[in-house]
């Protein structure tokens, strides 16, 4: 898992100059080994480059997944023996060393209670409620032995808890083997932390509401899970005095579907209204921006749906954190996050004038795609096994590895291990449930032969397909895939305008192609 270090504070120089006389000094391999563990602290725990610094401080050739107890065991041994030449507090070490002793001595409280954590998160995840925390007090004694200040001390406390709720979050519900979701875990814990953990502690652990998020990705792919983990994973202060974190993550994410509601309702869901505001109004009703923590974040799906006077509104939200209820003068302080989601081509419905490019460059302090199950399975196809265990394991409320079996066996017939799967993963959920109850499912073959990659891989099975006709089919896969004509015509070596030809070709094709049956 990632942690952090900081420096000590500053002291006058001749201070300093005192204090390193008399303190303890590091051997050349402990300093070395403590900057491998400093270096561990500030990895992206979904890089490669964390696993190739576990395999590093295991001191053996071990799997990255077993890497960590070995690591943890040569660093409790190092600490030990520093305690015993009388380094047992930041204070006991030179100023120049405390930033290694400080990324050491969290590492290891931090997985001193990571199991405790889990075991909270678990159950906070079935409660609105805050739990209480029972382990905080012995939590919050490490750190101060460690010579860390109370006020630091709750901060980091409350740090290992968003460690630990990023990590349940990007790695549980996000599963998958394939380099897409890979890239993908990558990304969404990059957009919690930063990409530099030292910056994000130093500066930004409360004020990250100023980055808004845009996930980018086909409908049922799972754009609504990477939102979750993301609003699920901010930072919760500890209340020593309620012995809680300040609010259960589960009341912290809110979500709202714009596709769902009418032009005349949208504005009412999202800011709320006051009694009267409007015919059938008969009671005050708080939008989603009124019950959203200042801790969370709002999850706005389909915001391509969004008509411009509403995109208007939310730019000025975003640009001034504030808002107004339907019907009221009263301005109100937004102070979340605000992660945001559409299935659709923004660059065409900017193109149309129907998506506003000042709201567009405000949403996307950080794009995000999220990969197609297609792709996925693409790159690995075992990664099949990883999301039937997940959904099996969903359904019937416990493991069952047998029964993942007689799924895969069912789907590799019918509709085989070619289909395209244009619902994602939302259709082979689906799928598994018609299977536990027919024993069978076909697929939706209509949609699939609309489905450029299906289209091309049956053209060239056949031999069917012209020069041109290929790189139209090819244009459009890539089109669908990564959303942008910029990128379509970078991978192909095209210019940007013969990949628009050939994309508006295709869509013209799809249009005109009969209706299912």
């Amino acid at each position: 898992m990632l942690l952090w270090s900081r420096a000590g504070s500053p002291r006058a120089p001749h201070a300093r100059r005192e204090a390193d006389l008399s303190a303890i000094v590091l051997h050349a391999e402990e300093r070395r080994f403590l900057r491998a563990i400093e270096r561990a602290v500030a990895a992206n725990p979904f890089s490669d480059e964390r696993a190739a610094i576990d395999r590093e401080l295991a001191g053996a050739h071990v799997a990255p997944d077993r890497a960590l107890e070995p690591a943890l065991a040569r660093l409790r041994a190092a600490l030990h023996a520093l305690a015993a030449r009388g380094g047992a507090t930041l204070a006991d070490f030179r100023e120049a060393d405390r930033p290694l002793l400080r990324a050491a001595f969290l590492f290891d409280i931090f997985h001193r209670f990571a199991g405790r954590f889990d075991d909270l998160i678990r159950a906070q995840t079935r409660s609105a409620d805050a739990c209480r925390v029972p382990f905080a007090p012995e939590a919050l004694v490490a750190l101060a032995e460690r010579g860390f200040a109370p006020h630091d001390a709750l901060r980091y406390f409350a740090i290992f808890y968003q460690l630990r709720r990023a990590f349940f979050f990007i790695h549980d519900a996000l599963v998958g083997r394939s380099a897409a979701m890979k890239s993908l875990r990558l990304a969404l814990w990059n957009n919690v932390f930063t990409r530099d953990v030292n910056l994000y502690e130093r500066h930004l652990w409360n004020r990250m509401e100023d980055f808004s998020t845009l996930l980018l990705g086909e409908t049922g792919s799972g754009k609504g899970a990477a939102a979750a983990a993301i609003g699920r994973s901010g930072f919760i202060p500890y209340d020593e005095r309620r012995g809680a974190f300040a609010e259960s993550f589960t009341a912290s994410f809110c979500a709202v579907n714009l596709s769902q509601f009418s032009a005349a309702l949208i504005e009412s869901e999202l800011f709320g209204h006051r009694k009267g505001a409007f015919t059938g109004a008969v009671d005050s009703h708080e939008g989603v921006f009124a019950r959203c923590s200042p801790h969370g974040a709002i999850f706005l799906d389909e915001i391509g749906d969004a008509a411009p006077p509403i995109q208007i509104k939310l730019l000025k939200v975003l640009q001034e954190r504030e808002f107004s209820p339907v019907g009221s003068h009263e301005r109100r302080r937004f102070h979340g996050r605000v992660i945001a989601a559409s299935h659709r081509s923004l660059e065409d419905l900017r193109r149309q004038g129907l998506f506003r490019d000042d709201f567009f460059y405000r949403l996307c302090t950080d794009v995000i795609r999220v990969p197609p199950l297609r792709q996925r399975l693409a790159e690995d196809p075992a990664e099949m096994d990883d999301l039937l265990s997940v959904l099996v394991a969903r359904i019937l409320g416990r493991p069952d590895a047998e029964l993942c079996a007689l799924v895969r066996r069912t789907l590799d017939r019918h509709p085989g291990r070619g289909y395209a799967w244009p619902g994602n993963v939302r259709e082979l959920e689906q799928a598994v449930r018609r299977i536990l109850l027919n024993g069978r499912y076909d697929g939706e073959r209509p949609e699939a032969a609309a489905d450029p990659q299906a289209r091309l891989l049956r053209g060239l099975e056949a031999g069917t397909l012209s020069a041109e006709a290929l790189l139209g089919a090819y244009c459009a896969l890539l089109y669908r895939r990564h959303g942008s004509y910029e990128e379509v015509a970078r991978r192909a070596g095209l210019d940007r305008r013969t990949v628009r030809k050939y994309v508006e070709r295709a869509r013209r094709e799809q249009d005109a192609a009969p209706p299912p049956r």
